[in-house]
């Protein structure tokens, strides 16, 4: 097979343009080893909320830039995030998505043993490794490999794969006030991952599902199937003044808003690639108050702080690359990459913790109606998803278009505020997609010039 992209970083560099992206970042298999390599090991990726692993021994299992890797809470209260796998033959330790492994990992081919902080515990026969380093105990020698860096932001873990690399800080920069919303809406500032996640196969590349997130032209089309036939059913009901809106009606009908809503909606960028819809208003803003919720952040909060918190309604808020989080109904979802047409969606919903059930059970019913496999919106998606995988391999057409609302000179190393149906986000995707994987391109060829 001849390699177009490997070892050229400026033939990776003119797969994106200011207003266009060619069609092989989603089909070409070439391009997906390399942003795995480069993209996902060089930024700041998500692995999981310390929920996860609430005890000594507990463990949480996953992968980033296609490496396996796992969450291990450790006897002194830390949690570690470890390379899966041994040091020995490269067995996977963990298999098992979650589990608790008490005080040690052992390897299930040859009983090679590690403490859950990584190191080493015992080596069976261990006289036979005399002199050949493995009677070291330091991780990453003989021990679970550490991941380069890790970030524990208010109960979120992140790494960057790579040792030295752009901040944590830097990275998301006025992003993380996403991140604040959502945990500010407990009382207690705090929240916790509530069962497990809902998990959706897609035979799609991952960026289709994150372009998607601030795609604000297609629900009332896509979705008219579903959310429209939904609220026709709804309006053709007899009421009265006294019938009260159900809450899946309430989270489904917004779906059908027109494009006046979106447009007004607004989206804002940051740098490096993050964004959110629903600067003024979303699709949540008119959920039904919860009874005495309010009153509980009046008192943790005060009353001027406590409606802030609240009063912030974002939508979708993508974090670069490959995660997208609710505020207003404290839902996380993931997009793993598994192949270059293959994405693994985990979506996750947390607990307010302090506040009143009936929050929960509210996010767990969106959800449900939108993001299960048994969904009734996310297969809309993920049709239009999969009928673009299929369509992208016609020859006659090689770019992908990104240009609405797009104005010569556009800077996307500035923070924006713009149109609610503008395509600026997904030009900031790809403007970070085009920075971080072929900056990282550049440093592995100097270090090879220079070794």
């Amino acid at each position: 097979m001849t390699m177009k992209y490997k070892d050229n970083p400026q033939a990776v560099a003119d797969l994106v343009r200011p207003a266009e992206v060619h069609r092989d970042l989603y089909i070409d298999d070439e391009v997906f080893d390399l942003e795995m390599k480069h993209l996902f090991a060089s930024t700041w990726v998500y692995v999981g909320h310390e929920s996860q692993v609430p005890n000594a021994g507990d463990y949480f299992a996953t992968e980033v830039a296609a490496q396996p890797i796992l969450l291990a809470r450790h006897t002194d209260g830390e949690v570690y995030v470890l390379h899966n796998r041994c040091p020995h033959k490269g067995t996977k330790i963990v298999i098992d998505r979650a589990g608790n492994t008490g005080k040690f990992f052992r390897c299930p081919y040859h009983a090679w043993s590690f403490r859950t902080n990584g190191k080493l515990l015992a080596i069976p026969l261990k006289k036979g490794y005399k002199d050949t380093g493995f009677e070291q105990s330091e991780a990453g020698q003989s021990g679970l490999p550490p991941v380069g860096a890790v970030k524990n932001y208010r109960g979120f873990i992140f790494v960057r794969m790579k040792q030295e690399g752009i901040s944590f800080e830097d990275f998301f920069g006025g992003s993380l006030s996403s991140l604040d919303n959502m945990i500010d809406r407990s009382p207690v500032g705090k929240l916790e991952v509530a069962g497990p996640p809902l998990r959706y196969m897609h035979n799609c590349n991952w960026k289709m599902l994150v372009d998607n997130q601030t795609d604000t032209c297609h629900p009332m089309v896509a979705h008219e199937s579903s959310a429209g036939t939904a609220v026709e059913i709804w309006e053709s009901l007899e009421k009265d003044e006294n019938t009260k809106t159900p809450m899946a009606m309430e989270v489904i009908a917004p779906f059908m808003s027109p494009y006046e809503f979106f447009e007004d909606m607004g989206i804002r960028t940051w740098p490096n690639g993050h964004g959110h819809t629903g600067v003024h208003h979303s699709i949540h803003s008119d959920y039904s108050a919860i009874p005495g919720y309010l009153e509980m952040m009046e008192e943790a909060y005060g009353e001027e702080r406590a409606k802030a918190i609240l009063g912030e309604n974002r939508h979708n808020t993508v974090y670069f690359p490959n995660i997208m989080i609710k505020g207003p109904i404290q839902q996380l979802r993931v997009f793993i990459p598994l192949a270059a047409n293959k994405t693994l969606v985990e979506s996750y919903i947390f607990r307010l913790v302090g506040a009143p059930e009936m929050l929960l059970e509210r996010t767990a019913m969106y959800n449900r109606l939108i993001n299960a496999p048994t969904s009734i919106v996310g297969h809309d998606d993920l049709e239009m998803y999969e009928r673009a995988q299929e369509g992208l391999h016609c020859q006659e057409l090689e770019w992908v278009n990104v240009q609405r609302l797009y104005e010569e000179g556009e800077d996307l190393d500035l923070e924006a505020v713009e149109n609610g149906t503008t395509e600026r986000q997904m030009r900031n995707q790809f403007h970070a997609w085009k920075k971080f994987t072929v900056e990282s391109m550049e440093a592995e060829a100097r270090d090879l010039a220079d070794a």
